[in-house]
């Protein structure tokens, strides 16, 4: 998050789906280095691929760094199918990252833990405001609109 705050209050632009994608890591033990030093090397490369590509899906993302044992990075794609799409790709970055994850893995038991959740959340579904805030989280992927009139609740704006 950088840049200058915007004045007042705005919300992310909801008029389509998203697909929320968190992905993360854990060390579980910091001496085997050999073991996560990889993946947690893997994911910049694969953001990097990802960004430079407006088409891949990924429309934004975010790192979560959740010291001192956890990593994460928090992704807003366009659908489900680019997201797959990227992760079944044979000439990206994934692939081969996941299948040395998946040697390291075999190799050195439990010293590296992974996970991921994927969300596909319907067009009008979320909600969200940013109160003099630069551009930031899903408003960032989106871009913003002006809230409502003032006073206006997230419920109100969810149900209509």
């Amino acid at each position: 998050m950088s840049g200058k705050p915007v004045q007042g209050r705005v919300t992310a632009d909801g008029g389509r789906e998203v697909v929320v994608f968190l992905i993360g890591m854990r060390f579980n033990s910091w001496r085997a280095v050999r073991s996560w030093l990889p993946v947690f090397l893997a994911m910049p490369r694969m953001i990097k691929e990802l960004a430079r590509d407006p088409d891949s899906g990924m429309i934004g993302y975010r790192l979560l760094p959740g010291l001192p044992r956890h990593f994460a990075v928090l992704q807003y794609w366009d659908s489900k199918e680019k997201l797959f799409a990227y992760a079944t790709d044979q000439g990206g970055e994934h692939r081969p990252a996941w299948a040395a994850f998946n040697r390291r893995v075999r190799e050195g038991r439990d010293k590296v833990g992974f996970w991921h959740e994927t969300y596909a959340v319907p067009a009008g579904s979320y909600e969200s405001i940013y109160l003099n805030m630069p551009s930031f989280g899903l408003g960032e992927a989106l871009g913003t609109v002006p809230v409502g009139r003032r006073g206006e609740r997230a419920a109100d704006r969810m149900a209509a």
